[in-house]
């Protein structure tokens, strides 16, 4: 049965972790398959609705990239489900491309994307001789060796707040002259040892999953992946921190290198404040 219109609405705060590598990114596009089009299907559904109703999302993720910790929300009618059932519903129907690993009601305050303080994303890089198929959908293959070192090092340069906009792709018709400014709060390089790496690399020297993980209030598009694309030129000596610092202090993308492929990357969680979600209705 249909919910009638005009029903009072209970806000949702959906927890959910997908594979980019079958989407078009998060944000619903006409006639290609996106992580928001088929969890707005899955939500119309589930709850009896004329029309797919809108989310928010903390994030909008790009083509390929993955998510193990965005968060939405979304305003539905009353539904006979509490949020275990809430979940495990929507899961009958998206999983395993699309997962909401925890639903609650929250109250009317909270919002997605605004009542966000900080965002983390993982980069994952296999450097190793040769490719690794069951790390080949999660990580970025890098032949050459890296010096991990001189990664680590170029890192701590992004940290604090700067304008980043030699590393950010700007909209279509923007204004070049305005700074994009985001206050980096992590940044590092670090060697994965998880379970995919130790069984790949067979105890070898040559063979790492190198992970970066950065964190700030917000990020402007494309940044997480260009940072990697130049500080993988870092780690191959083709570049060093002070030549990032100058690339950091240009504003200009100019004969920048190109940014990592999509699908190393993973938006890993978003974090709120104190009292953010309000009391539920």
């Amino acid at each position: 049965m249909e919910q009638p219109a005009g029903a009072a609405l209970q806000r949702w705060r959906l927890l959910i972790a997908y594979d980019g590598a079958a989407f078009r990114g998060f944000a619903a596009q006409p006639e290609v398959p996106t992580v928001a089009g088929a969890l707005r299907l899955a939500i119309a559904r589930t709850a009896r609705l004329r029309e797919p109703p809108n989310i928010t999302c903390a994030g909008r993720t790009d083509a390929g990239v993955h998510a193990r910790g965005q968060v939405v929300h979304v305003d539905l009618p009353a539904i006979a489900y509490d949020g275990t059932g809430l979940a495990r519903a929507l899961n009958r129907q998206l999983a395993p491309a699309v997962v909401v690993r925890r639903a609650d009601p929250v109250g009317p305050d909270f919002d997605a994307r605004r009542s966000a303080i900080g965002r983390a994303y993982r980069y994952l890089v296999w450097n190793a001789p040769a490719p690794d198929p069951l790390l080949a959908s999660l990580a970025w293959h890098v032949r050459d060796p890296l010096d991990l070192g001189s990664m680590r090092t170029a890192s701590d340069v992004l940290l604090g707040t700067h304008d980043f906009r030699s590393f950010c792709r700007r909209p279509v018709g923007s204004d070049a002259a305005r700074p994009l400014v985001r206050r980096v709060t992590a940044a590092r390089w670090s060697v994965d040892r998880g379970p995919e790496a130790v069984d790949a690399d067979g105890g070898g020297e040559e063979a790492r999953l190198l992970r970066f993980d950065i964190g700030a209030a917000s990020f402007c598009h494309q940044m997480v992946r260009s940072l990697v694309g130049s500080l993988v030129e870092v780690g191959r000596g083709r570049e060093n921190a002070a030549g990032l610092m100058e690339r950091l202090r240009a504003v200009s993308r100019h004969r920048m290198p190109d940014p990592a492929p999509a699908h190393g990357l993973c938006l890993v969680s978003v974090a709120f404040g104190p009292g953010a979600e309000g009391p539920a209705a």
